[in-house]
């Protein structure tokens, strides 16, 4: 191996080091700040339940997880633009070019691992991306639909535990003696019939936490004698003393039941490519078959406007040459408004009929397009992670500053631009507006451009923050408008 070849090997393995470090931490750094978001949001769902931390350490995984999509292109834009940066604030780029090595030579390392990276992504997108949205969304439905903990204040009533009503007048500090307890028993079904009052009591739960036990001392139970008969006219009332008595109550529904993940399977976000296709293919078969079925089923019930094209011709107004008064001439009043109140119901039955179903037919479209945007996303997704290194890799040459500060900020601007792109492509495409192919690509159609342009200046060393570069542009575009007018 000759001298100039070890010198580019080991040149590449410090631009590879140098850019590998920054990727990985900025990755991190915004799976963070995308988690502390979602924490944010969903807090309300997740304090006072008593989860275990595991539990949490699992649903906090795999929202990680979900969150690659996001977190990836933003790191490789903001990684690749910090490198560069760098370089060129300590003016190793420079030293790199005097010594007769171009810009595209320093990027090919990295454009080879960003080809890694975006295939890598497509992989993630297409196979671990809906496993880990099946095990997210599943276990976040299961922990939104669990109960709050078990939890009974003095002097308020509870309600938490299915059939009954608890009220606690003040707990000792122990935290297991319970003083002047009453204990409403709605299992029937038939209000306030069941009363139970104690001086005092101990409550407990079981080694398995699944049942609560109240030791009740001192006491009388209080109950309206519904089942009996006459009961409505007699109104029978028992009351029945005791000195001690035990309540056990069923706290299972506290525990944390998971939902069969079956029944989430068939959403979008937890299919491949594949499955995508399949679904995509099967949804607008059953749409055809729902609007064919709906045709046949109109026409049978309204042959009379089955002729009518109203998308060619309006529907002609009956005119007839005698006034609307003469028609019903030998009917009785009665059967006159019979028959205008039948025809005004029979108007307003078809209106409503197709108000309905065009309404589901509109549904069943978003939805179709949603299966759509899906499988358009997981391509979109690793072009944007190679289209947003040819956009920081020489931005950071050009601006020739390092650090999180100016690339931070000039990394949100591209990203916030790639995002508000690609969500406005999506709601054309769901909407109806624009196909797929076509909405959910207008982001990486409005990159190419800009990374091609970017690149280009940073070939030829250009600077796009020199003042006097765009003022002797400016100057020049105001002498072109003047030969043009004149």
């Amino acid at each position: 191996m000759t001298v100039i070849g070890k010198s580019m090997k080991k040149l590449y393995w410090f631009i590879l080091k140098s850019y590998l470090g920054p990727l990985v931490m900025t990755f991190f750094i915004a799976v963070f700040i995308l988690l502390m978001q979602f924490l944010w949001k969903y807090i309300d769902d997740l304090v006072g339940k008593g989860l275990e931390w595991y539990i949490i350490a699992k649903l906090l995984f795999f929202a990680s997880s979900t969150f690659v999509p996001y977190a990836l292109p933003l790191a490789i834009l903001l990684s690749s633009l910090m490198m560069f940066g760098n370089l060129g604030e300590h003016y190793e780029l420079v030293a790199m070019k005097s010594a007769g090595i171009s810009l595209n030579r320093i990027m090919r390392p990295l454009i080879i691992v960003s080809i890694l990276i975006s295939l890598l992504g497509f992989y993630f997108s297409n196979v671990i991306l809906p496993t880990a949205n099946l095990k997210f969304l599943s276990l976040l439905f299961d922990i939104r639909e669990k109960k709050l903990a078990f939890n009974i204040k003095e002097g308020v009533f509870y309600n938490g535990i299915d059939g009954y009503v608890i009220r606690v007048g003040k707990k000792d500090p122990d935290g297991n003696t319970i003083r002047d307890v009453m204990i409403y028993d709605h299992t029937q079904h038939l209000g306030n019939v069941s009363l139970t009052v104690a001086k005092w009591g101990k409550m407990e739960l079981t080694p398995d936490k699944r049942f609560l036990v109240f030791k009740l001392y001192d006491g009388t139970n209080y109950e309206e004698r519904v089942d009996l008969r006459d009961a409505t006219i007699t109104h029978p009332f028992q009351r029945t003393k005791f000195s001690e008595e035990y309540q056990q109550f069923d706290l299972s529904t506290f525990q944390l039941t998971r939902t069969d993940e079956k029944l989430f399977k068939s959403n979008y976000e937890m299919l491949n490519t594949s499955q995508l296709k399949k679904s995509i293919d099967s949804i607008h078969k059953d749409a055809l078959e729902q609007q064919k079925d709906f045709g046949r089923m109109f026409i049978h019930n309204y042959y009379y406007l089955s002729s009518t094209d109203t998308l060619k011709k309006p529907i002609k107004v009956l005119t007839v040459s005698k006034p609307l008064k003469d028609l019903f001439t030998g009917i009785s009043p009665d059967d006159r408004n019979r028959i205008i109140e039948s025809a005004k119901n029979a108007a307003f039955n078809v209106s409503d009929n197709l108000r309905v179903n065009a309404e589901n037919f509109y549904q069943k479209e978003k939805n179709l397009h949603r299966y759509e945007v899906a499988l358009q996303k997981k391509f979109t997704f690793s072009i944007a992670c190679f289209l947003l290194f040819f956009i920081g890799a020489p931005l950071g040459a050009i601006i020739r500053k390092g650090g999180l500060g100016l690339p931070a900020v000039i990394s949100t601007i591209f990203f916030i631009l790639f995002w508000i792109l690609s969500i406005t492509g999506e709601k054309y495409v769901i909407e109806g507006v624009l196909p797929a192919y076509q909405g959910m690509w207008i982001a990486p159609v409005v990159l190419l451009p800009i990374g091609i342009f970017l690149t280009y200046k940073a070939t030829i060393d250009a600077s796009l923050l020199d003042v006097d570069a765009w003022f002797k542009v400016f100057m020049k575009l105001k002498e072109l408008i003047k030969k043009w007018h004149a």
